[in-house]
């Protein structure tokens, strides 16, 4: 069709990126408040959100798409940025329970309930500040996470399609011509992998910068 490899790759950029950040944002979002509550809360309300996270988690990714495609009767973008919104988040909200319980029954959280601080002032006072660095990291590798998942659902055929171009979409059509152009699959697989391996680098340099114990070493 004369379609230039290189605009097409760059236009891939910005639809791959795009998903990554608004998977994170979501996965930021709700993921750390419904962490928290949980974790706060414990007891019988903190059995119930878990089990809503198993029974979210139990369900194949690629199952939602389906079924969000039928609903909605909609083969688009939207439909794998709603896909990343409503299960990307399962696994922050997962850690960030994790470090509530831990951070709970500290010494400035127990003066904090003794004083009458309201709930809500607890969490994003006292608890969430006292989390950020494993969710700042935790943030960061999602964000290659969400590229991969946004890539394949592409390169199958359930996210972007022609004439709009990411680099799933870009893969599956050089997967056609492989053998007499085999530089058109080398440019998007390139790409994904270079920044994959970027932000994995970058997460683990701030795992390295937040974790005390890792620059202690």
């Amino acid at each position: 069709f004369g379609r230039d490899v290189l605009t097409r790759v760059m236009y891939g950029a910005r639809i791959s990126l795009f998903i990554a950040l608004i998977a994170a944002l979501v996965n930021l979002f709700i993921g750390v408040i419904y962490g928290s509550i949980s974790g706060l809360e414990g007891g019988v309300v903190d059995d119930i959100m878990m089990r809503v996270i198993d029974v979210i988690n139990s369900i194949p990714l690629l199952l939602y798409v389906i079924l969000i495609m039928v609903i909605l009767d909609d083969n688009s973008m939207f439909t794998v940025m709603l896909t990343l919104g409503l299960v990307y988040w399962v696994g922050m909200a997962r850690l960030v329970r994790g470090q509530v319980l831990g951070l709970k029954n500290q010494e400035f959280v127990l003066a904090a309930r003794a004083l009458g601080v309201p709930k809500r002032q607890i969490i994003f006072k006292h608890l969430i500040p006292n989390a950020l660095g494993p969710i700042v990291v935790s943030l960061t590798m999602m964000i290659p996470s969400a590229i991969f998942t946004e890539a394949f659902l592409s390169f199958i055929g359930l996210g972007a399609s022609a004439p709009q171009a990411s680099w799933g979409s870009l893969a599956n059509d050089a997967v056609k011509v492989f053998r007499s152009s085999f530089y058109q699959l080398l440019f998007p697989a390139g790409a994904i992998a270079i920044t994959i391996l970027a932000f994995n680098f970058f997460g683990d340099g701030l795992r390295s910068a937040l974790d005390p114990k890792l620059r202690k070493g």
